[in-house]
């Protein structure tokens, strides 16, 4: 398992500025940050080159989901603005898939540069998927969503904690990033498939998305730094065990 900070924090703001600075106060604290709809489509990409400037990759949410050539497209161009990682939906299919991992490689030109494929949204629930005419549990979407990012040369998958064994088995190579994660005791605000950052450490996450725990905390650096410290405990916890 990696020892690298593994937090990604949401920067889930309507304006600039605010996310500049938010990621300036906790760069020394955590792994990444994330960049998504709000601010893709407010202020608009140029926050994402701010925010790289600060030394640490930018995960880019735009949850592409549109015919190949158009996703290739905008895959390219957010590479090109320095993205490492961007979000496609991974029921666009193989095609699709592979044009946002051609795009974002094309428009990266060299610096390290990959495709996350989201597979179920927390937000959801199996009686959510079921009146959209899934069939079966969110694992096995799950499963059957990684098998075919992996094909498709993704390098990652977003899915719950509660999925992550269901990846495991079917595309150990993935990378495994988790949304919903939430301290213990925390607000589940809209998402219905969460866990703890420990939790999340103990399942085989690379990498954990935080969003209003830490940016909407009283100190949003103390909450960083206690989300880290449950991180370092749940690591020593699996060396123990190991």
């Amino acid at each position: 398992m990696s020892e690298h900070n593994p937090v990604i924090v949401a920067l889930d703001y309507g304006e600039a500025r605010a996310a500049v600075e938010t990621a300036k106060l906790l760069a020394p604290h955590v792994g990444a940050f994330k960049v998504g709809l709000e601010l893709l489509t407010g202020p608009g990409p140029a926050t994402v080159a701010a925010i790289r400037e600060l030394g640490l990759p930018v995960f880019v949410d735009a949850k592409l989901h549109d015919i190949p050539n158009t996703v290739r497209r905008a895959a390219r161009n957010l590479g090109a603005i320095g993205a490492r990682w961007v979000t496609a939906h991974a029921a666009g299919g193989t095609a699709m898939l592979e044009a946002a991992v051609e795009g974002l490689e094309d428009g990266a030109a060299g610096h390290p540069a990959g495709i996350l494929a989201i597979t179920v949204l927390t937000s959801l629930t199996g009686a959510d998927l079921a009146a959209t005419g899934i069939t079966g549990t969110t694992g096995k979407q799950v499963a059957r969503l990684s098998k075919l990012a992996a094909a498709a040369g993704a390098e990652g998958v977003v899915c719950s904690v509660r999925e992550l064994g269901d990846v495991a088995q079917v595309a150990p190579e993935l990378k495994r990033v988790t949304p919903g994660i939430r301290p213990s005791g925390g607000d589940t605000h809209d998402q219905a498939r969460v866990s703890s950052p420990a939790e999340a450490i103990r399942r085989g996450a690379d990498w954990l998305v935080v969003g209003r725990s830490i940016t909407r905390a009283p100190d949003p650096v103390s909450a960083a730094v206690g989300i880290a410290e449950e991180i370092l405990e749940a690591r020593a916890e699996l060396r123990t065990v190991t």
